[in-house]
């Protein structure tokens, strides 16, 4: 699977669990960490948690390697890595506090393609 079809994918698993402002940044560029970060924010811990965990599920369901997972008991803002992706899913509250756009604002914002499927 090529690295944006992996990225497309993570977003349309937390569209999935209604993730609110997913945003995709091309890391590739700008730090050595992944080539992507994904972020979005749920309104509570639990939503959190859910698109966390079909985040894993769709990453399972490809056969793509998950070198770490952080937060998750806690909810407030897991991290997913991929090694290609690097996913961030905050607590509304959280998210707005660390605005990671902002701090990485070098990144371009890459166009997602997610929502209903016919």
């Amino acid at each position: 699977m090529e690295k944006e079809a992996i990225l497309q994918s993570i977003a349309q698993a937390c569209d999935d669990k209604q993730a609110e402002n997913i945003v995709a940044l091309d890391m590739q560029n700008v730090s050595l960490v992944a080539d992507y970060f994904l972020i979005c924010h749920a309104s509570n811990q639990r939503k959190v948690q859910a698109i966390a965990k079909s985040i894993q599920d769709v990453l399972h369901d490809h056969d793509i390697q998950i070198h770490h997972v952080e937060g998750l008991e806690q909810g407030r803002w897991v991290i997913i890595d991929t090694g290609i992706v690097l996913c961030h899913i905050f607590e509304e509250e959280e998210r707005l506090f660390y605005h990671l756009e902002r701090l990485w604002g070098d990144a371009d914002i890459i166009p997602l393609q997610i929502g209903e499927t016919d």
